[in-house]
């Protein structure tokens, strides 16, 4: 039976995710913002959660694991170098370590940059990476707790999976990181097609997810750091692709559009 997915909008611009396993009803929820949301669609889909699993400490992506925890006895699984601030958290990973949801068997992968201590969680299988705030739709995390190079060099190593790997992150800034990323890379024609379409599906009120590995490598300019003409055009000729991506992420956190 193929994975279950299934995406919870969570407080202002927040995601969850349910991941389910068929062959075993084994549930788990990717980060949990909020309660409500993830009960709701919980029990609409008549799921026990069995997993919480977390990116990083941020309160908007932990408020909720100590409630549906004891609500369901769920296993809350995280980053072992955030174990001091998330709570409730009964096993930690650290980079390569496997993680099963069921028959579900993906692993953790360490990204620090927003914070010294977030991993992603990539299931090869099912080509299914949650990202958390690391990588975004046409955009990235801020980084709160490392040097910009830091990020830029987790940023590598998501890039480096397979092109078809459906990409999940934690929030939807897609329209805002979209508009951003036209201003940087103009002539790139297929970011322009991709803003047309996130402008129709934000009208609408759909969410932009998934995301996949390829596209951001087309799309995304914090992907394309290490690009000489991007470089040029944002005013750093020949420059080091790590102060390429400190350049554009100062760019993108004065940006308003």
């Amino acid at each position: 039976m193929p994975v279950e997915l299934r995406l919870i909008p969570c407080l202002a611009d927040n995601y969850a995710v349910l991941l389910r396993d068929p062959a075993t009803e084994a549930t788990a929820v990717v980060d949990a913002p909020e309660v409500a949301p993830i009960l709701a669609a919980l029990e609409r889909e008549n799921w026990d959660l069995t997993h919480i699993l977390v990116t990083h400490h941020h309160t908007d992506h932990t408020a909720g694991i100590e409630a549906l925890k004891a609500r369901f006895g769920a296993t809350v699984i995280g980053p072992g170098a955030e174990r001091d601030s998330i709570p409730g958290l009964d096993f930690t990973l650290v980079d390569g370590d496997p993680v099963a949801v069921g028959g579900l068997v993906g692993r953790a992968m360490e990204t620090p940059g927003h914070t010294k201590g977030h991993i992603v969680f990539l299931f090869e299988d099912e080509r299914l990476l949650f990202s958390g705030d690391t990588l975004f739709v046409m955009g990235c995390g801020r980084p709160f707790e490392c040097d910009p190079p830091v990020l830029w060099e987790s940023l590598l190593r998501l890039r480096a999976l397979p092109d078809d790997i459906k990409v999940y992150c934690g929030h939807e800034y897609t329209l805002s990181n979209a508009r951003f990323a036209a201003s940087v890379d103009p002539d790139n024609a297929a970011l322009a097609a991709r803003l047309k379409e996130v402008e129709e599906l934000r009208a609408a009120g759909k969410p932009t997810l998934p995301t996949t590995i390829g596209a951001e490598k087309a799309t995304n300019p914090f992907m394309k750091a290490d690009d000489p003409e991007l470089a040029a055009r944002i005013g750093l000729p020949g420059a080091d692709p790590g102060a390429v991506f400190t350049e554009l992420r100062n760019l993108k956190n004065s940006f308003r559009g």
